[in-house]
Formats: structure tokens, sequence, C-alpha cells
């Protein structure tokens, strides 16, 4: 069973990586067409944006519910053959998604907002609006299935899922130490994205319902709410996932226990409610929205982006602190990923502000925030497992591993700098054409953009040819025996 876990495992990791990087490679073509470096029809740039919005963080959030499956099952019971599921049904939801764009031209954004994918002034028809829905459905169901095993499981082996939240230990009912950090982490992802998964399909279906039935109507405003529910928690949960990583990682290079202490409980517990509440900060613009729904999600929001990233980071440090920890590929992203949280917060946490949100929030401050939480932040993490999974296979990692590290977090820094200050230029996001005072950092993030790519397809080879030649020697040895 446990070389079936690693299989699966790895060809999860391995997709996903391939998906990154294919989704990378998409984001440059979009800044070589905005710096006017390549011609790119406008239609042509909003497939590319579609497909680089959907399947980046979809193919994100799919490695990370693995990285969170093979710590979690050290824990709890899992089912092998739900994670199974969750692969066949998640990739056939993709492919759906692909052809809806890149075949039936569907360009309607990951947000495929009400009434647009009805209503698209001739880009694309039914069939391609159906695909798309259709397999982001899918997608969703395989990550429910995913989250209600997981719940399942926690459920079965610590009595209920606030038990899994360390609730007894919060209230002082046991002493001690709560769950271990990887089932606390575990059961907050469960419950935010079970929420989010289940707005998701409703509104999903409802545009299903309203594609063929167009006199079956919905509100605008409920319809977009529910699509902005569904999407922060689940692009937020990535990073919730992946966290896992650090908590198992890091105790493992310093020798030292990561505990679920009082503070680190509370403060998973207020993200999970705060996670939930806070995605009207999405919706500040749309004066139509209550006003408290819109003080709740500016006010949460300066609440939610602290407290499992400072005792997360805080107890990052403090683990690493003077521990002779051995700093490899693995533990560097892991200990890079901490900076990229950090660091991916702070513009978000201003954005969150309504007084700069009405100025910066439809710029490309918000890219900017977005790729560092995301980039250095939960991919960083995510890579760092990979080198992990592939520590002790024999191959000493060697000096282009390192090389692209630097690249990678040097280039990375860079683009969303790019990004960021062109925020502060008022360079629209989701515009296919730039005016000049635009276009020259455009075209320094595209060459950014070339260098991560580069170093990306290093790490991605080397955990490939890892695999490969880890699977290669245990045929090896299993033959003759057979």
């Amino acid at each position: 069973m446990e070389a079936n876990v690693r299989k699966m495992t790895a060809l999860y990791m391995f997709v996903s990586g391939i998906a990154i990087l294919l989704m990378m490679v998409l984001g440059l073509l979009m800044l070589l067409a905005q710096g006017k470096m390549i011609p790119l029809g406008q239609d042509t740039f909003y497939e590319m944006m579609t497909a680089h919005g959907t399947f980046m963080v979809g193919a994100a959030a799919f490695a990370a519910s693995a990285v969170m499956w093979y710590f979690l099952r050290q824990y709890v019971r899992l089912s092998f053959p739900i994670f199974v599921t969750h692969f066949v049904l998640f990739l056939t939801g993709v492919v759906m998604t692909a052809i809806s764009i890149f075949v039936f031209r569907f360009a309607g954004a990951w947000t495929f907002l009400y009434p647009l994918p009805a209503m698209s002034a001739g880009m694309w028809g039914k069939t391609g609006a159906s695909l798309y829905l259709i397999g982001m459905l899918l997608i969703g169901v395989s990550f429910l299935l995913l989250y209600l095993d997981t719940s399942r499981a926690i459920i079965r082996e610590y009595g209920s899922l606030g038990h899994g939240l360390g609730w007894p230990q919060i209230l002082g009912k046991v002493k001690g130490y709560g769950p271990p950090p990887t089932v606390v982490a575990s059961t907050m992802v469960s419950i935010v994205n079970l929420v989010s998964l289940t707005a998701g399909a409703s509104v999903l279906v409802m545009s299903l319902i309203n594609l063929f039935q167009p006199s079956i109507e919905m509100d605008p405003l409920l319809a977009k709410n529910l699509i902005y529910a569904f999407g922060h928690i689940f692009a937020n949960s990535v990073i919730y996932m992946g966290v896992i990583a650090v908590y198992e990682i890091l105790p493992k290079y310093t020798n030292r226990p990561w505990k679920s202490y009082k503070i680190f409980l509370i403060a998973w517990n207020m993200s999970t409610l705060f996670t939930i509440i806070i995605y009207p900060h999405h919706l500040l613009m749309d004066f139509v929205m209550p006003k408290w729904m819109l003080i709740i999600g500016q006010v949460f929001s300066y609440l939610n982006g602290l407290p499992v990233l400072v005792v997360t980071a805080f107890g990052a440090l403090m683990i690493v602190y003077r521990s002779g920890i051995e700093w490899d590929m693995a533990s560097s992203f892991i200990f890079l990923s901490m900076f990229g949280w950090v660091a991916g917060v702070m513009p978000a946490i201003a954005d969150a502000t309504i007084v700069i949100n009405h100025v910066m929030h439809n710029t490309k401050w918000v890219p900017g925030h977005f790729h560092m939480y995301m980039g250095i932040g939960a991919v960083s993490m995510l890579f760092g497992f990979m080198y992990y999974f592939i520590r002790g296979n024999g191959r000493k990692i060697g000096y282009a591993d390192m090389v692209s590290f630097w690249v990678y977090t040097i280039f990375f820094l860079s683009l969303c700098g790019t990004f960021l200050f062109s925020g502060k230029v008022s360079a629209p996001r989701r515009w296919a054409v730039h005016v000049p005072e635009w276009i020259p950092y455009d075209r320094m993030g595209a060459m950014f953009a070339v260098a991560i790519i580069a170093a990306v397809t290093v790490f991605l080879y080397r955990f490939f040819v890892s695999v490969i030649t880890v699977q290669a020697k245990q045929n090896i040895e299993v033959g003759p025996r057979a």
C-alpha cells in the first residue's frame, strides 16, 4: 500500500507541476502581448487569461490536496480509493474545461459571472459555456469527495471536527497540547472548503439551468456573492493545505517537534471562521452590497491575515533558530514560503481597505499581491514538498538546483514588483491592450517570467528523473523475486 501511495502522490505532484509550468507559459505570452512584443488577438488573450486563472489555482490546489492527504494519513485512516477518484474526476473536469476554452473559445474568466456564460455577444456558444461549467462542477465534486473523506476520518479518530480543531484544549477541558498541527490544519481546510464548494456548485448548477432555460433567472448580486465566496475560500485553502508541509518537514530537519499549543489552536479556529466570512472584500466596489457586509469584509480581512500567519511564521523562526538545520532544496523552499506568505499578505491587507480598494482593486496591484502569495508562498511549499519527497533517493542535489532556487526567488519577487508598480501607475488588470505608459512594466515582467519558467523546468526535471530512477530500481529489485 505504501508503494501505491507514493506512486499516486508522485503522479499528483508531477501532473500539477506540468500544469503550473504551462500556465506560467500562458502568463508569459499575455505579458508579451500586453507589452506589444508579440501579436495576440484579444479573443485569444482572454481565452488564455481564463485558462491561466482557472488552471493555475486548480493545479496548485490539486497538488496541495495531495500534500495534505500524504501527511494526514499518518494520523487518521483515509480512503485510498477516494484519493484515486479525486485524481480521475479532477483530470476529467480539467479536460472538459480546457476543451471549452481552446476549442469552443469560452473566455469568461474563472469568475464566469452570471449572466456572462449565456450572454457572450457571439464570442462563444452554449457548448463552450456548458463544457466549462460542467468541467468546473466535476473539479469541485472531486475536491468535495476528498474533503468529505478527510472529515469522516477526523471525526472517526477524534470524535468531532471541533475536537480536530482542539476545542477541548482551548476550553480547558483537556490539559496539554491539541491534535497534531496537520490534523488541525486539515480540519480547518475541510470545514471551509465544504462551505466553499457547496457555494460554487450551487451557482454552477444555476448557471447551467439559466444557460438552457433563460427564463429561469437568478439575482446577479447573489450569483456574484456565491462565486466569490467559492473562489476566495478555495484559493486561500491552497496555502492552508500547503502549510502542512511546513509543519511536517521543518521538525524533521531540526529534530524539534511542532506542538499545537493553545494560541496555535485559537489562531486556526479564528481563521476557520474568518476565512468563510471575509470574501466581501472582493465586492467593495459593488455599491449595491449591504454596507454591513462590506465593513465585515474590511475589518475581518485584517484579523484573518494575522493569526495563523503569525503563529506559523513565528513558529518556523523559533524551530529553525540555532537548530543546526541542513539547508537543502526542501528546507530552503519551505522557509522561503514563509517569507512569500508574509510578504504577499501585506499588499492584500492594504487592498482590503475600502478607500484603497476603490483606487487599486481593478489594477495590477491585485495580481501583484496574489502572485507573491501564491508563487513565493503556496507554490514554494509545493516545490519544497517535491524535493522532500525525493530526498534520500541517492541523487545528489546539484549546483543547477540551487542556482535555479535563487533565480526563482529573485525573479519572482521582481515579477511581483512589476505588477505592484503597474498598479501604482493605474495599469488595469484583465486588459488585453495597454497604453504606452504601461508597456515598460509588461516587458520587464516578461523577461522575469522567462527566468522563472527556466527555473521551474529544472525543478520538475529533477523531480521526474528522481521518481523514475527510484521506480526503476524498485522494479529491478522486485524482478528476480517475482
